[in-house]
């Protein structure tokens, strides 16, 4: 009988033993994991990223008229601008936005590591709020670019730039849209939306990923205070390395054109035309002279597809049609009256819309 309650005894010590121990070492882990969220750091990537931003300052000459007792006199003074740009080659190409260096006489570029110089202007696309600029030093350090497009909403973002001019800061969001645009800030728009904080200055910064990669140049907010109330734009860096190409190669945008205003079929206007689709761009204005007043393009045409390509969206289709070259042969199929068609129309070159040239 003695030797039974000792041997369960024995057992249960040994139960109680080991739900401790097993009880310790879950303690152990959860701590350890707490310590490692805790102490997540996204140091590194910062760093990698934040020496190729600079901070951009303008200088522009303001002429004033002063009358005094029937007299008049002109003064001349200077205005400072603020902005930042992103080095993007070790040549000293840098990116940034047109509304940041428009109308400039100078430009200052201020690098993290104390250097100072001036800049010269290679060109400007104010149609995407884009400019490139050029300086000379040595031993400059580059953004990484993406090897791939992987951006996705839901995605940790960092912007970087020098809002206020009170120096550079690094804020961190998230990727909250993709795609966004009819906005009425340019011509072409297709933006990132980010929660990270963008004011005053940050214009022309980067918004880089997790892995210290630019994604996005920071171009425009939505506020009513004129600060950030977490809803900023940015352009995707595809697009930007497109516009800097284009303007090392030849100074400006080179940009197709098809010369037509067109907008969505409705539902109501599927009611009020008798249509048998659903989809496509209703014409509503053809531009005198233009590739596709040459094709035999007319208002009231509705177009269907451009390339192989669903014509659903009006701006997916203008920015399309933006990004092929002058000279391109592209085919068109469409609607007039109940005979549909198709055709093939060689694309003009889009006009500049008031682009700077050096």
């Amino acid at each position: 009988m003695i030797s039974k309650n000792f041997s369960t005894n024995t057992i249960l010590a040994s139960l109680v033993g080991l739900c401790l121990g097993l009880s310790y070492l879950l303690y152990q882990q959860v701590n350890e994991s707490d310590k490692q969220n805790h102490s997540e750091s996204y140091a590194s990537s910062v760093n990698q990223a934040a020496p190729a931003v600079v901070n951009i300052y303008t200088q522009k000459k303001v002429t004033t008229n002063k009358a005094n007792n029937k007299l008049s006199q002109n003064t001349a003074s200077k205005s400072v601008g603020l902005g930042s740009g992103v080095i993007t080659s070790s040549e000293g190409y840098i990116l940034t936005n047109h509304h940041v260096i428009k109308g400039a006489d100078g430009i200052i570029i201020a690098l993290r590591d104390g250097r100072q110089t001036r800049a010269k202007l290679i060109g400007t696309d104010p149609a995407t709020d884009l400019a490139l600029l050029k300086i000379n030093l040595m031993a400059l350090p580059s953004i990484k670019l993406p090897k791939q497009n992987t951006t996705s909403v839901g995605d940790l973002v960092f912007a970087i730039g020098n809002p206020f001019g009170i120096g550079q800061t690094v804020t961190m969001g998230i990727i909250s849209a993709m795609g966004r645009n009819q906005l009425g800030l340019n011509a072409y728009e297709n933006f990132i939306q980010t929660d990270a904080a963008i004011n005053p200055g940050n214009s022309g910064g980067a918004v880089i990923n997790s892995q210290g990669e630019i994604i996005g140049i920071s171009t425009a907010i939505y506020s009513n205070s004129g600060g950030s109330q977490g809803i900023g734009f940015a352009i995707p860096i595809a697009d930007a390395v497109d516009i800097m190409e284009d303007l090392i190669l030849f100074g400006k945008v080179e940009r197709g054109y098809l010369g037509i205003e067109a907008r969505q079929i409705t539902p109501a206007t599927v009611k009020i035309l008798k249509l048998d689709i659903n989809e496509g761009l209703l014409v509503s204005d053809v531009t005198n002279k233009s590739p596709a007043q040459t094709a035999g393009i007319l208002t009231g045409d509705i177009l269907l597809s451009i390339d192989g390509v669903a014509t659903t969206n009006a701006n997916n289709t203008r920015n399309q049609i933006a990004k092929y070259k002058p000279g391109k042969v592209i085919s068109i199929v469409g609607i007039r009256g109940t005979q549909s068609y198709q055709t093939s129309i060689k694309l003009g070159e889009q006009p500049m819309m008031g682009a700077k040239k050096p």
